[in-house]
Parts: C-alpha cells; structure tokens; sequence
C-alpha cells in the first residue's frame, strides 16, 4: 500500500467549530460513528464502528508508517481524531511523537499525511469540498444532505443521543455519505494529478501541523476572572446608559439614532469608526452617552470566551492556524481565537493590571484606567502565559513587505534606506517633499503623510486606498490626495514601473501560451490556470485566466475565484493586484523559512511576519532574531531584519 484516502464520520457533544478539533476530540463521549478508506484509489470501503465492526490490522499499520500516505480533507480532523481513537481503542497502533518535554505526545505525526483541501487551496480552489467539488464539474459531488445527516448522528439532540438503530434508514444513508466524500475526495486529488506540488509545500505542512499540535498556554484563572470582571463592567456601563437616555435597550443601534436625533445630533450608522467621528464634534449628554455605547459594544472581550472554548485540558489551545488560509498568497489564516487580530497593549504597568483582575478589584481598575472593557482588550494578549520554567521568544520581521518590494522593483533609495537602518516613512516623506524629515523632531507632520503614503500606494492605490487607510481622519485633505499620490509614484518610478512590467507579463502568458519572466518571477499558463513561479519553488495559481474587454474599453485580466461575497465567480485583476498577492506570498515563503530554520525550537504561534517561541529560560533572544535574519538562498542581497524580545505573558513591544 501506497496511498489511503480516509474520510469519517464522528460524534462529540463539543461544539467543532466553535472549540475545534483538538478539544472536540478530547471530549469523553467523542466517538467515530464511520470510518471510509480506500487502498491505493481502490474500492472504497465504509467501516461501521459504531456497530462493532473493527479497522483491519493493514489499516491501521498504514496510520501510523511514514512511508504510507494517508490523503484526507481537511486532514487534521481525521489525524486528531484517529490519534484519540487509537489511543483508546488500539493503544499498541499509536505511535506519538515529539521529545520529552514536548506537548504534542497525544498525536500522530503528521509527517505521512496529506491535505486535498491543502492541495486544492494551492491551485486556487475553495477550501469547501462542496464548492471544491461544483467548482470541478465532478460528476460525484458531496451529496446535499450531509449536514441534516451530521445532525442527527453526529450532534446530541434534546432527547441525548441519538442510535443507528432508531433511524435505520438515515443511518443507511449517512454510511453512503461517508463512502462519497472518500469518493469525492479521491477525484479532487486525481484532478490535480497533473500539477506538480512541490515538496516543500507538505514539509511547510507538516511544520504547520506540529504547531498546531503544540498549542500556546493559556492562564485560564486569569480569563476567567477577566470575563466575570468584564460582565461586571457591562452590566454598569448598560446602567449608565440607561440613565442617561432613558432607553429600554441603549444598546440597540436604532433606539440610540433616535434618541441622538432627538438631541440634534443625526446619526446614520453606529459603527466603530462613524462613533468616532461623532465623538469628536458632540459634547455633553450626547458625547458621554456615544463613549458609553462605544464601551459596552467591546466586541474584542469575546476573545477571553473564545480561549474558554478551545482549549484543552492541558491548558493549552490547539488548532490557532489555517495553513493556506489566504488563496491569493497562501499566507496563514487565523482560527478560533484568531491570534492574528489580537487588540493592541499600550499600557504601561500591564502587570498591575491583571493583578488587579486577579483580585476581582473592579473599582480600583475603574479608576486607575477609566474604561475597564478598554483595560481588558488590552490585556488579551497578556492571557498567553509561557508554562513554568519557560518564556516566550518573540521576534517579528522590520518593514518586511516594504523590504521585498524595493528588492523585487529594484527601488534603489529605498534598499539603500534600509541598509542603513533608516526610518522608511521619514525618507519616503523627505523624497516626496524635499525636505529633512526626522521622526519625532523637524517636518513630523510630513512623516505622517509618507507614513500614510507608504502604507496605501504600494500597490497602485490611489485617493481611495488613502482614505480607506485613514488620510482623512489624520488630518490631510482630499485636495491634498491626488498631489500625494504623485509624489509617491514620482518618488518610486521602479515600483510604479514594476506594477505594470507584471500586467504585460501576465497579459502575454495569458494571450500568448508561453513563458514570460519578470526578474525572478516566471508567468505562464498550464491547462487553463495561470501560475506564477515565486522565487521560494512555491507557485501562486488562477483558475481559468482569460483576458477580456472591461468596461474602460481596455483589456482586463480575469480569473476565476472565491469574490467579495465568496461566490465562485470570475473577477478582474491587474498589475498592482497581482504585485500585492507576489510580494504578500514571497514575505510569507520567508517567514515559512524562518520557521523552518527553528524547527528545532518550540514554535508555538505567529501572527503575520512575527514568530512565538516558548523557550526554557535563560535562552538569549538574539539566539532566535540571528536565525530570522538569515536570508534565503533564492533572495541573495535581501537584507532583512528582526527585532525580539522576552516575556513570560504575550505582549506587543
């Protein structure tokens, strides 16, 4: 045996999208209901465990040898559930792995394992085998009734749980479910069969799948006292509210618009950012009543119940990372707790603070900070506490999407800014204006305006990306927009000239059928996708890539993708697109680098271009920013740059 494709079926009273897999596999009632294989994309078989029958010993060598392939969808829910399955039931089969020391002991080595969704995500398909399955044509689809199957076996239901033999012929019905999803996923993977994946896409995998079994800890105590404080705070800030405006319900968004009309102050929505606009010109009753609705709406305290929900028993939460979760790019995606949307910390004495929360002191948090839901969000980070005898090792990439532009265009001033370890935003401001700009001392004001710049025109934004990014609520003008961007395309004509140097590129591979280079980028078509060789091996793909007429009477480069509404529909793109998906894809090949270079050491997060290493202490940060630093063999020159620091509760520096 070569290859086994598994798809099953299971039972948990764990909510799994809300927990995810690790604690939902962790319950004592979880359970596998069905268990569907096939042998080298033999005949498929659909086992019935839960009426007694057994893995053969053949199958469940081949779940724990290294050399047999195992392919699933969404592989990790089969790897975590079998390995609580084996270890129950089959204790002489499971075979864990990691060192003494280690957390991820209770699973089976992903190293053997496959994910067609992985596989499907790296060709620009949907990560659903539903969609994944219409967006194929595949004359075998996911069957439709799967969901109403999973709830009535795989769920509890208000009576508890409910038997095969009570519904025989749902039951009959589900075992064919199972035996179609191996099917299906047996001609997903057959679909692709002429793309080649690179290897070091499933060694990327795997690494993803180790940290994911690691998890990161979580100081429970502390989250729980955060949200009983946090409930506290809600209940009196509603009642203060409530005072104020004399409302039933202040926090209903159209009960509030009234009463704000009532006072002269017209509102058409409550958002976050048209409340801070409001904010900013009402005073009195109606200021104090938006900073109240504002406080009680802190939707980012969900984050303490979303660590209450996933993590194990072990006080470590597992499954924080989708590996390809970005189809564009193929960056990481957040699960979950979504560690990559974590609130910024910007107090001082975090310690006191959650000290204060420790000892349940609302009124002193109260007044030492003045909004407690504020003080809380602050203090998420802070609930990620390195286990005793270790800290965290945190260490993120300087600027590293600006660094691989400028490498990738060739924007000398800018290489050369960052070879002298020069502050991008003054130098952009000091290029664009033509005058000395230093950070915090002369021309300030002009180095929030190439801070602006810098952060919206990258990829051929114009007065739009400027206001999306905030230009106007920073002070500038929309006079001052257009000039701006000018000054920015002026200042960096190799960028400019890069965005469209990739739009003929992709044009003429497209029109053409044949290979086109931009430096170190080669474009080219295979069996109606699109794909662009990155540097890394690695390859970003577009079903379907055609040209078309657009509405501006110019050619327009289509794919078929995953748009706004996540509709699989096709969309237009151009030349600065496309740069934003190759320089997105290429800084997240080095962090990918990165983390390869410290697999020796315990990884156990990262967000964006920053990486989480728990570490015994007593290990030098230097240790882990000197291996960031290198620079991979297929960016000779890149100069890039980490920062780190130490700290036992997880925190932004």
């Amino acid at each position: 045996m070569k290859e086994l494709s598994i798809d099953i079926e299971t039972y948990s009273p764990i909510d799994l999208a809300r927990c995810g897999v690790y604690k939902y596999a962790e319950d004592p009632d979880f359970s596998i209901l069905l268990f569907g294989y096939a042998a080298d994309d033999g005949e498929v078989k659909v086992l019935d465990l839960a009426k007694g029958e057994h893995i053969p010993d053949e199958i469940l060598l081949a779940l724990t040898n290294p050399l047999v392939t195992k392919w699933a969808f969404n592989a990790s829910f089969e790897r975590i559930c079998l390995s609580r399955y084996l270890r129950e039931h089959y204790p002489s089969h499971f075979l864990s792995y990691g060192s003494e020391g280690d957390t991820i002991g209770k699973h089976l080595d992903p190293l053997g394992w496959k994910c067609s969704q992985v596989l499907a995500a790296s060709l620009g398909y949907p990560l659903s085998l539903k969609d994944l399955g219409e967006a194929l044509g595949l004359s075998e689809k996911k069957m439709d009734e799967g969901a109403r199957l999973i709830g009535l076996f795989s769920l509890p239901g208000p009576e508890g749980r409910r038997k095969p033999e009570d519904y025989p012929e749902e039951w009959a019905l589900f075992k064919k479910y199972n035996r179609r999803d191996v099917e299906v996923e047996i001609k997903v993977r057959k679909a692709f069969a002429s793309f080649r994946t690179p290897a070091s896409l499933w060694e990327e995998y795997h690494e993803d799948q180790r940290i994911n079994d690691r998890g990161i800890p979580v100081d429970i105590p502390f989250v729980k006292a955060a949200l009983s404080m946090g409930e506290k705070a809600g209940m009196d800030l509603l009642s203060r509210l409530k005072h104020l405006t004399g409302l039933i319900n202040p926090k209903s968004p159209c009960q509030l618009k009234a009463w704000l009309s009532a006072k002269g102050q017209k509102a058409d929505s409550l958002t976050k950012k048209e409340t801070a606009k409001l904010l900013a010109s009402s005073t009195g009753a109606v200021k104090e009543a938006l900073m109240l609705y504002g406080q009680v709406q802190k939707s980012s305290l969900a984050k303490y119940g979303a660590m209450i929900d996933t993590v194990c028993d072990d006080g470590r939460a597992r499954g924080m990372f989708r590996f390809y979760g970005a189809a564009r790019s193929g960056r990481w995606a957040g699960r979950h707790i979504q560690l990559q949307n974590l609130p910024q910390n910007h107090l001082e004495d975090l310690l006191l603070a959650r000290s204060l929360v420790m000892e349940g002191d609302y009124e002193k948090m109260d007044f030492l900070y003045g909004s407690v839901p504020d003080t809380l969000s602050q203090l998420i980070r802070t609930a990620f506490v390195a286990r005793k005898g270790y800290t965290f090792m945190v260490s993120d990439f300087s600027s590293i999407e600006a660094r691989v532009l400028a490498y990738m265009a060739r924007e000398k001033w800018r290489i050369d800014s960052f070879a002298a370890n020069k502050d991008i935003y003054a130098q952009s401001a000091q290029r664009m204006f033509s005058k000395p700009v230093v950070k915090g001392g002369i021309n300030s004001d002009l180095r929030q305006k190439g801070k602006i710049a810098e952060l919206a025109l990258g990829y051929g934004g114009g007065e739009g990306a400027l206001m999306a990014m905030g230009a106007l609520d920073m002070g500038l003008t929309r006079e001052e927009l257009p000039k701006l961007v000018t000054k920015w395309r002026q200042t960096n004509p190799h960028i400019a000239s890069y965005w469209w140097q990739v739009d003929r590129a992709v044009k003429e591979a497209i029109e053409q059928l044949r290979i086109t280079r931009v430096g170190s980028l080669t474009f080219y078509m295979k069996k109606g996708t699109l794909f662009i060789a990155l540097p890394s091996g690695r390859r970003l793909a577009y079903p379907g890539a055609a040209l078309k007429g657009s509405a501006y009477g110019k050619t327009a480069i289509t794919y078929v993708g995953l748009d706004a509404k996540r509709k699989w529909n096709r969309i237009e793109s151009y030349g600065p697109k496309f740069v934003e998906n190759i320089i997105q894809a290429i800084s997240r090949d080095i962090l990918a680098y990165a983390m390869h270079n410290l697999r020796d050491y315990f990884i156990c997060g990262h967000v964006h271009d920053e990486v989480i290493v728990e570490c015994r202490e007593g290990t030098a940060v230097e240790e882990i920013t000197g291996i960031m630093e290198r620079t991979p063999d297929w960016m000779p020159g890149l100069l890039l740059r980490a920062d780190g620091y130490e700290t036992r509760e997880y925190r932004k520096e």
